[in-house]
């Protein structure tokens, strides 16, 4: 995945979740729909850091951040977000889950939680 531009020219991607910074709402091996558009607060995001290079992340929208978001995980005790990266680019809104247990994201707007 190109971090530079991650939707390449097409207007939605499928990206594959690792890791367990989105736990409860997403798992590592989730498949999402990303595609283009303005993130609200809550949303789940994907973004990327000048501090990293060439990472992709998916992330939950807290507020918006001088040019930028400033995004956390769901499960703050297993995710690298904004707190320690600063604010992040946001470059597409995680719209649905298409694996496992498909089903629509937008709308599932809540702040991240602890386990």
């Amino acid at each position: 995945m190109n971090a530079g531009r991650p939707l390449g020219g097409m207007p939605v991607r499928r990206v594959v979740v690792r890791g367990p910074s989105m736990s409860p709402a997403l798992a590592d091996g989730d498949t999402v729909l990303a595609s283009r558009g303005v993130p609200r607060v809550g949303d789940i995001v994907l973004v990327t850091w000048d501090a990293r290079p060439g990472q992709l992340s998916v992330k939950r929208a807290v507020r918006p951040v001088g040019g930028g978001w400033h995004v956390e995980g769901d499960n703050r005790f297993g995710s690298t977000d904004s707190r320690t990266l600063g604010p992040a680019r946001v470059h597409a809104v995680v719209r649905w889950r298409l694996w496992p247990r498909p089903r629509r994201l937008q709308g599932l707007r809540q702040g991240p939680k602890a386990l």
